[in-house]
């Protein structure tokens, strides 16, 4: 099968959605944990949920017509600019599934320690502090430019930004009361 310039932003749409796909699994079809009781748990982090979640909402609604080039005009960045999508898609989806399995029992959608945490600084967390919103970054980026319009995808990364700095505070918050002088060697 050759691929042409003109299939390209059909072979993008489809290698990300089937990373949308696997994402979405990596969380439904996890192996769920015994029901550990919360040691601590902040729900503020739900704003940064929220926004985060609207930021996926702006790079899906505010498109770009379908199946159009990413940057048209200009061969060789569309070529680029198609090859960066799919390869932020795939390299995310990998980060995120291997950085939920290292932190099995511990993962959680809000911010919370469980009994017995342990400060988890092996596989993905060995060489990135938070690989599983670098993951969702990743595939923000690659989803907006895949479908989205331009300025749509700069708002959408500055609104994620934002969310995730707020669960970014809280978890590092928790873990540093948690951990103390530990965590902060970590962080550093």
């Amino acid at each position: 099968m050759k691929i042409t310039l003109a299939s390209l932003p059909v072979l993008v749409f489809a290698v990300i959605m089937i990373c949308w796909f696997t994402f979405a699994g990596i969380f439904i079809f996890r192996k769920q944990p015994a029901n550990d009781h919360d040691r601590k748990r902040d729900r503020s982090s739900i704003v940064g949920v929220a926004l985060q979640g609207l930021s996926y909402g702006i790079v899906w609604s505010v498109r770009r017509p379908p199946f159009t080039e990413i940057v048209s005009g200009v061969e060789w960045l569309e070529l680029l600019t198609g090859t960066i999508a799919m390869t932020a898609a795939i390299g995310s989806v990998l980060l995120i599934m291997a950085a939920v399995k290292t932190l099995g029992k511990e993962w959680s959608i809000t911010s919370r320690m469980v009994e017995n945490h342990q400060l988890t600084t092996k596989g993905p967390y060995a060489v990135v502090r938070h690989p599983i919103y670098t993951g969702m970054l990743g595939m923000l980026v690659a989803t907006g430019l895949a479908i989205s319009a331009w300025i749509a995808l700069v708002a959408a990364i500055v609104i994620f930004a934002i969310g995730t700095l707020i669960r970014v505070r809280i978890e590092e918050r928790l873990l540093c009361e948690a951990f103390g002088q530990r965590f902060k060697e970590y962080a550093r």
